[in-house]
């Protein structure tokens, strides 16, 4: 008899409520149920819509795989930290497999990448042999300074000299262009049209509406 009439409907409507919010519960927000219903919302944890920027490609294969075993490589590390801010055994177990996960992908795509024979250097334009063995040392002086295989050896060729560093393909280093004659009219006739006056001293407007502060300025006579 107690859960007959209007008691009895408000518990069948509670027990109804309770499973609608457990189907629901995990959901971001009624926003969310509104636009994309049932189906996957195509955005990131931000709300910014799915978009082809995602798609961090070059076209080219030696460089993706690349690009993808560096993006692997920081998506582990991201792990690594997310594991250290938990203490609940659960998500530890989740994060650790993702984060070999990482591990997976990487060797697979390192697989991937030497499988490619040559690979290096990406694409299909060979280097300027004049540059690609130079090391122009830049960071002179202690604790820059530091020597390698990457910088020193007999694979390389090391410009310390910095007027040598200035002017890398001959001259001095200077910034110059040449112009033909009817580009030197040009650039003449452009010049004495937006020529200054250096002699001149015109009344402006800052001057004529200036007040206290403005400092030293020309007044009207």
């Amino acid at each position: 008899m107690l859960n007959k009439g209007a008691k009895g409907e408000l518990a069948e409507g509670m027990d109804e409520m309770a499973d609608m919010r457990n189907l629901t519960g995990n959901s971001t927000s009624q926003t969310q149920a509104i636009l994309h219903g049932n189906g996957p919302a195509l955005v990131n944890s931000s709300g910014v819509p799915w978009s082809a920027a995602y798609v961090d490609t070059i076209g080219e294969p030696a460089a993706d795989l690349r690009s993808n075993i560096a993006a692997e490589a920081r998506a582990k590390m991201v792990y690594e930290r997310l594991i250290n801010l938990t203490t609940d055994p659960g998500i530890k177990d989740a994060l650790t497999f993702l984060m070999t996960r990482e591990v997976a992908h990487q060797k697979s795509f390192e697989k991937a990448l030497y499988a490619m024979q040559p690979n290096f250097p990406p694409g299909k334009l060979p280097g300027d042999p004049a540059f690609t063995d130079v090391y122009f040392d830049m960071s002179q002086g202690e604790p820059g300074d530091a020597r390698g295989p990457w910088n020193s050896g007999e694979l390389w060729e090391r410009v310390e000299d910095r007027d040598a560093q200035a002017a890398v393909d001959g001259g001095d280093g200077s910034a110059s262009v040449r112009l033909t004659d009817r580009q030197r009219a040009a650039v003449e006739a452009f010049a004495a049209r937006t020529a200054s006056a250096p002699d001149a001293d015109p009344l402006t407007g800052a001057e004529l509406g200036a007040g206290p502060g403005a400092g030293a300025v020309k007044t009207a006579r």
